[in-house]
C-alpha cells in the first residue's frame, strides 16, 4: 500500500456541524468497505472548502474508485514520498 494525500475541494465543509461532518465519515466508510481492502482512510484535515486526506491504497485508481463511490471529489492525489517532523531533525 502506498500513502496519498487527496484534496477534496467541497464548498463550505469548513462550516459543517459535527453531525455533518460524522455523515460524511460514514458515508466514506461504506464507500471503503466496497473497496475490499484496496484503500484506508487514515485521517482529514477540514478547512473551509476542501479537506485533506491522508490514505493507504494500493493504486491512485483506487482513491478513485472511492471518490465515485462515495461522491466525494479527489481534486488532487499526491503520493508521499516522505513524511518529516520535529524529530527528523535529531536525525
Amino acid at each position: 500500500m502506498k500513502h496519498y494525500i487527496i484534496e477534496r475541494q467541497i464548498p463550505g465543509i469548513g462550516a459543517f456541524s459535527k453531525e455533518q461532518l460524522r455523515e460524511a465519515a460514514v458515508i466514506s466508510n461504506a464507500a471503503l468497505d466496497k473497496l475490499s481492502g484496496r484503500a484506508r482512510w487514515l485521517q482529514s484535515f477540514v478547512c473551509s472548502d476542501r479537506t485533506f486526506c491522508s490514505y493507504l491504497a494500493e493504486s491512485t485508481d483506487a482513491i478513485r474508485d472511492h471518490a465515485r463511490l462515495s461522491g466525494f471529489p479527489a481534486t488532487q492525489i499526491f503520493e508521499v514520498a516522505a513524511v518529516i517532523g520535529p524529530e527528523t531533525a535529531s536525525g
